[in-house]
Order: C-alpha cells, then sequence, then structure tokens
C-alpha cells in the first residue's frame, strides 16, 4: 500500500456511544478504502465511571453500582450486536478485571493500577467496535495498542517514545493493516515492562496522531459530536460557527487554551510530518468539517475564542527579588522539576505571577500541591482560585492597528486579572473570574464574529 493513500481514522466517545452511534462511524470507515487503521475512545460515560472507582474512596456497594453501570452500557451494545458469544467471552474479561482492580485495596493510591483501570474503557470499546465493523461487511481486527505505543512510566500523563513507537509500528502495524483494518485503543500505551500507561485525559486524539506519524499517514481524520472546529464552543453561544480552514499554529493554540475538539498534544506528531487533520462529524459526515494543515488560504487577525476552566493564579513574593539575581531562575527551576508548565505570567520589582492549570482528579493537581509546598520554602505564596483562561487566537495580531483595541473594548466591562499578549502573534489571553467567562466569550464572540 502507498503511504499517500493512508488515513487514521479516531472515534472519540460519543461517536462509540451506543450501537447506532458505532454503525455511523462504521459507514465511515468501510466509505474510505484509504483508512487501515482506526483509533477509538471509549464510549461516552465509561471513562467518568473508571475515574470514579480509581480516584474515590467507594464502599463495596457503591464499586459494585458503579461497574453495574458500565456493564450495562457495554452489553447494550454487545446484545445489538446479536451477542455472540467468542464476543462476550472477551467482554466478560474485561469486566472481570475492572471488578478486581475497582476492588484492590491499593486502588487509590497506586498510579499503575488506575492507569489499568482507566485503559478497559477503550479496551471494550475496540472490541465491540471490530464487531460492528465485520457486521456490515469490513474485514477488521482488534488491535492492542499496547505493542506499538511504548511510553515512559509516568503513569496518568505518560510520554510517548518516538523511536520507539515508529519501530514497532512499521514492525506490527504496518504488515496486519495491508490485509484488514485495525481497530485499536486511543489513550493507552505501556512502558519499557509492559505496564500499562495512558496518556491523559483526551489522549485518544494524541494516540491517532503518533500512530498517522509513525505511519508515515497522509491524513488524520478526527471524528467528533460536532461539525469540526467552532468560532467558539458553541454551547457558550449559538452563534459560533464552524471553520473550514486552521493552520497548525492556530490549531495548537486553541488546542492549549482549552477548545474540547482538539487534544492540545495531537498538533506536535501533525506538524512535524505535515500530516492534514480533518475534524467532523459522525454524526453528519456530510456536512463536512475544519481540515488542519500548514497553510490556510487566509490568515484574518480573528479566528475563534476559546475557554480553558479551573486555573489557579499564583504569586511568588519577596523583598530579596528587588536587584537580586537567580531569584527567577530557582522559582522556574522547581516548576520545570516538576513538569509543570506555565501559560501567562508576569512580573513586577518584588512579585511574579503566574497560572497553572488545575483540573480536578489529575496529575497536575497532584504536581500543583508538590510544587507550591516547594516554593513556599524561598518566598512568600499567594494561591487564587475560580479562575477561567480566556483566549483569541488569530494571526499577526501584534503587528496590526485596532486589533487589540476592538478586544478590549469588548470587555471593558470585566476585571481581567491578567493579560497575556505580545509574546506571540497567534493569541491574546485573559485571567478571568470564572463567573464572568462565559459572558466575556459572549460579548468578545458578538463583537469579532458576529
Amino acid at each position: 500500500m502507498s503511504n499517500l493513500s493512508l488515513n487514521i481514522a479516531k472515534f472519540g466517545g460519543t461517536s462509540v456511544a451506543n450501537f447506532g452511534a458505532m454503525s455511523n462511524c462504521a459507514n465511515i470507515v468501510r466509505a474510505n478504502s484509504a483508512t487501515r487503521v482506526v483509533v477509538v475512545s471509549a464510549a461516552a460515560g465509561i471513562t467518568n465511571l473508571l475515574v470514579e472507582l480509581a480516584h474515590k474512596a467507594l464502599t463495596k456497594e457503591q464499586i459494585n453500582a458503579t461497574i453495574k453501570q458500565i456493564e450495562a452500557i457495554e452489553y447494550a451494545i454487545l446484545n445489538d450486536l446479536g451477542n455472540p458469544a467468542p464476543v462476550k467471552a472477551k467482554l466478560d474479561e474485561l469486566l472481570s478485571h475492572a471488578r478486581e482492580l475497582a476492588h484492590h485495596e491499593e486502588i487509590l493510591h497506586r498510579p499503575d493500577l488506575k492507569d489499568a483501570i482507566l485503559s478497559l474503557g477503550e479496551r471494550m470499546s475496540s472490541l465491540l467496535f471490530t464487531e460492528v465493523l465485520k457486521g456490515i461487511g469490513v474485514k477488521a481486527e482488534n488491535f492492542d495498542v499496547r505493542k506499538v505505543l511504548r511510553t515512559d512510566d509516568t503513569y496518568g500523563e505518560a510520554a510517548p517514545q518516538l523511536n520507539e513507537i515508529r519501530t514497532l509500528a512499521n514492525e506490527l502495524l504496518r504488515p496486519e493493516m495491508a490485509d484488514c483494518v485495525l481497530v485499536t485503543q486511543g489513550f493507552v500505551g505501556a512502558d519499557a515492562q509492559g505496564n500499562t500507561t495512558t496518556l491523559g485525559r483526551g489522549g485518544s486524539d494524541f494516540t491517532a496522531a503518533l500512530l498517522a506519524e509513525a505511519l508515515d499517514a497522509q491524513t488524520c481524520e478526527i471524528w467528533t459530536d460536532v461539525v469540526g472546529v467552532y468560532t467558539t464552543d458553541p454551547r457558550i453561544t449559538p452563534a459560533a460557527k464552524p471553520l473550514p480552514e486552521l493552520s497548525f499554529e492556530e490549531a495548537a493554540e486553541m488546542a492549549t487554551f482549552g477548545a474540547k475538539v482538539l487534544h492540545p498534544a495531537t498538533m506536535e506528531p501533525a506538524l512535524r510530518q505535515d500530516i492534514r487533520v480533518f475534524v467532523g462529524s459522525s454524526k453528519e459526515p456530510e456536512k463536512g468539517g475544519t481540515w488542519i494543515a500548514r497553510d490556510c488560504k487566509e490568515e484574518p487577525h480573528y479566528r475563534a475564542i476559546t475557554r480553558r476552566k479551573e486555573q489557579v493564579m499564583v504569586t511568588v513574593k519577596t523583598p530579596k527579588m528587588m536587584h537580586a539575581q537567580g531569584f527567577l531562575q530557582k522559582v522556574f527551576t522547581i516548576i520545570a522539576d516538576h513538569n509543570l508548565s506555565v501559560d501567562l505570567i508576569t512580573t513586577s520589582e518584588i512579585a511574579v505571577a503566574f497560572t497553572l492549570d488545575n483540573p480536578s482528579n489529575s496529575v497536575a493537581e497532584r504536581l500543583n500541591r508538590e510544587t507550591l509546598a516547594e516554593l513556599k520554602e524561598i518566598c512568600e505564596v499567594v494561591i487564587e482560585n475560580d479562575y477561567d483562561l480566556v483566549t483569541v487566537v488569530g494571526n499577526n495580531m501584534n503587528s496590526a492597528a485596532g486589533v487589540s483595541s476592538r478586544i478590549f473594548a469588548a470587555v471593558k466591562n470585566f476585571n481581567l486579572r491578567m493579560i497575556c499578549y505580545g509574546a506571540n502573534p497567534h493569541n491574546m489571553s485573559f485571567l478571568v473570574h470564572a463567573k464572568d467567562s462565559t459572558d466575556v466569550v459572549k460579548e468578545l464572540h458578538s463583537e469579532l464574529f458576529e
């Protein structure tokens, strides 16, 4: 098979939520002969239930009730498939493993056990989707992505090992995909010892992009429940519009600053190998979607508005900072040692303020606690919660008159806690109170796009 004809398709949780949704996806796969590898997320709702089992202290009765909820979703799909015995046996095995892990006395304290249970959603959906494809005449096989998606052992946020992934994908994936469509799992990997790891929430997009890079694919399709990438989240304002195109840089900014349609890391492999990425709706594939490529026909000043919730603002302060050498280096060395990234930063003579992403039940939340404790040993630390990060994404925003004034005019009635502008020609970001962020996005969208 020519690499020029190779496409990797990824289907999100709502796209594989039930038998009907899976059938829509199967028809999309059948319609494109270039699609040889399919990456699936866990069925909608499953990951949230698994997260409860992995992170909450539940009674045995609560654990069993949560497992029953998972069984109900998976068995409903199995029953619509006609309840084939070989598939039921494999599904029961995975559900039994989930039950065993959920009742493990150390599940709340061992990251390796958490990753093992969180991987089961994708493993179950890939098993069932393979059968849906077979049911419409597509020759398909279920492939365990842990054979090729090599990562380090940072459970919960594992880092992919690119050279090993390329070698293993060409050894194990490429020969099989020549003869059939391979259905595999997003979000899941394995370390050098074969222990199950995960790439973090939303990692299925990243998986698809990594496999596309390793196999030198021409395109990577991300199928979700919306018709492409919008000017902003359509749940915030019905005036949001789908975008026909985005550049890699714009898409990367949008993903980093909160666009849920894309995983922040997805653009990295695509950019490295110049892989065109398509985002569309599995419910309405006929409506097209958004193509993301290196170059766009148009590069407007304003392309989209994003919001990222659950931000904390940290201010570190010391009188010793005045005219002192090395204080900033110490602060950011501590942040780097904990593998955290800072988005917004402002400085004064005696203080530095910066933002950290702080989603609940995340690796970042744990690392933030450890980082802040260490910072308190060298300076005064003030932590402010309940902020959201709003970003206007576009092109050449720092090089044209009037671009920033329109943005500031739109948000003149709100308290902007921090502003970041000028470091990058593709965005302007504000830290705003969480209670104001919806109205901030609406006002910006009205001014810039309506």
